[in-house]
């Protein structure tokens, strides 16, 4: 007497909301980067016009910040596409964006690190 999940739609239901999520945080994702471009084109324009001299390693760390945000949440949308019924196409591109993506964002965190550790030196 039970129905399955397929039968009351639930599955369909449910793929429909993880591509929904995949959609916003994909859209958060191109907001982080338009955010950090806006702060520091924002930031460089008011340097140049005040006659300032523009500290090109600080505008470009805090650009790394919301870039390394970015790749987070596009990493988080592209394992929500996998999230339902993956197929092994899906998970092999999924690992090689995530395998992509992790080093990007590890070597950025770095140099975020380092270029912080020599400012306070």
């Amino acid at each position: 007497m039970w129905i399955s999940p397929q039968q009351a739609g639930v599955e369909e239901l449910v793929q429909n909301l993880a591509l929904w999520l995949k959609l916003a945080v994909e859209a958060c994702g191109a907001l982080a980067i338009a955010a950090g471009v806006l702060l520091v084109a924002g930031r460089w324009l008011r340097q140049a016009l005040a006659g300032q001299h523009s500290d090109y390693n600080r505008l470009r760390l805090t650009f790394a910040r919301f870039l390394a945000l970015a790749l987070e949440l596009q990493l988080a949308a592209d394992i929500l596409s996998t999230a339902v019924a993956p197929s092994w196409d899906q998970i092999g591109k999924l690992g090689a964006i995530a395998v992509l993506r992790t080093a990007l964002n590890y070597f950025l965190a770095r140099e975020i690190r380092e270029a912080e550790a020599g400012a306070r030196v």
